[in-house]
């Protein structure tokens, strides 16, 4: 009998309003508390009214209209939904096939149809966002995905595309074959301030959200990562991509590539694994955010036969002292596993690294929801607040404690309609 009551309220708050109906579908959620996304300490005792795709009130004992139904969330966590700040949806573990081959020798429709299963896997594991930064070799299939889950064709989280991303000539891969033989590239070639602007504009009027940028990258197999980039090349791509109301996230490994990219004045500045103190300071004197990426280097150090947790090698110690570094310098942190690396649904794991390398549970949830929200200007979603989008979820437990709770997920709600 539970069983059949649970699937039926389940269907009755998935279905949309009655078709000419003059009031919308009003849902009371009453969870035992509610992490608001910028509060460290969780509400209890608050209930959230959801009017159509919007909250309409939050907080202790709601008066709400006739006819509101009820879900009771007993010993639940409601919050807003989650939002992946690196993912590539194009891509699945390199365990199962490597990049190269990924890019070299899987059709696009193969892609694109386990892209959209990655994306409902994304959603159900709680994530109600993803900013996906580049299709790795799959065209701009990302910018079709976003159009099918918006108009309801597959589900998935609300997708903020990067298409192709752009990389100095010569600078990325697919690598290793006879020299002039043209291969399939992962991102698109630009070279020259023309060309860098040129690349950023080819990639917004494909349907770009974000524009992403290599700062540096390695030439050969085996050579460290080095600037590519110029400063003035930099200056010209993030300049025409603000232009456009585009954001910018800069790939930079390098303290050099950082450097530039900082002084650019980008958004975000991804994996950072040789930043220094200074390097820190200036994207804190600029509220650049940081997204470290710490959990797609333990999996491809795991991939390698990393099997000791106590001696982590070199690069992922590496990723760790530089985000205890970031975390230092007051620099503001977007949480983003470079999902895809890993397998999609598992998101939670970089979650879970960046409180291991010594964030607080807390912490570490306000940057996956208003944290990441504001890095990626997104006004109407990443908090339990008046007016904003009922992307929300509730987990047994109380994950501002507890991290583990983020596996135990009840409820997932986007645009006030229960997908989970």
């Amino acid at each position: 009998m539970k069983a059949h009551l649970t699937t039926a309220l389940a269907l009755v708050l998935a279905l949309p309003a009655a078709a000419g109906a003059a009031e919308p579908q009003r849902t009371l959620l009453r969870p035992a508390a509610v992490f608001d996304g910028t509060d460290p300490a969780p509400h209890l005792g608050w209930q959230v009214l959801v009017e159509g795709d919007r909250i309409a009130a939050v907080g202790p004992n709601l008066t709400v209209p006739p006819g509101t139904a009820t879900v009771d969330l007993p010993g639940q966590t409601l919050m807003p939904g989650l939002i992946e700040g690196h993912g590539h949806l194009f891509l699945h573990p390199y365990n199962e096939t490597p990049w190269d081959d990924q890019v070299l020798h899987e059709s696009l429709a193969l892609r694109t149809i386990r892209a959209a299963k990655a994306a409902e896997t994304t959603l159900r594991a709680g994530f109600t966002t993803e900013r996906d930064l580049g299709t790795e070799g799959a065209g701009y299939a990302d910018v079709g995905l976003r159009k099918a889950i918006d108009g309801g064709l597959t589900p998935g989280p609300r997708l903020l595309v990067a298409t192709r991303a752009i990389v100095a000539q010569g600078a990325y891969g697919p690598k290793g074959f006879e020299p002039g033989v043209a291969v399939p590239q992962g991102a698109e070639e630009a070279s020259g301030v023309e060309g860098v602007v040129r690349a950023v504009r080819n990639q917004i009027a494909a349907g770009a959200d974000v524009v992403k940028l290599y700062a540096d990258y390695h030439y050969r197999p085996g050579e460290p990562s080095l600037p590519t980039f110029s400063q003035a090349e930099m200056d010209a791509a993030t300049a025409a991509a603000h232009d456009a109301g585009r954001t910018v996230a800069v790939h930079a490994v390098t303290a050099e590539g950082m450097r530039r990219a900082i002084n650019a004045g980008v958004d975000t500045i991804e994996h950072g694994d040789e930043g220094t103190p200074a390097v820190f300071k200036a994207m804190a004197a600029k509220r650049i955010a940081f997204c470290p990426t710490l959990a797609a280097g333990e999996a491809i150090a795991r991939y390698r036969g990393w099997t000791d947790p106590e001696h982590p090698p070199a690069g992922v110690a590496e990723g760790r002292t530089a985000f205890r570094t970031a975390l230092a310098a007051g620099v503001p942190i977007c949480m983003g596993g470079d999902v895809g690396v890993f397998a999609h649904g598992e998101n939670v794991r970089e979650m879970t690294s960046m409180a291991a390398a010594g964030m607080s549970p807390a912490a570490v949830l306000i940057a996956a929801t208003s944290g990441n929200a504001q890095a990626f200007h997104l006004t109407d979603r990443g908090a339990v607040k008046l007016g904003l989008l009922a992307d929300l979820i509730a987990v047994e437990g109380d994950p501002t404690r507890d991290l583990s709770a983020l596996a135990r997920i009840k409820l997932v709600m986007k645009g006030g309609a229960v997908v989970r």
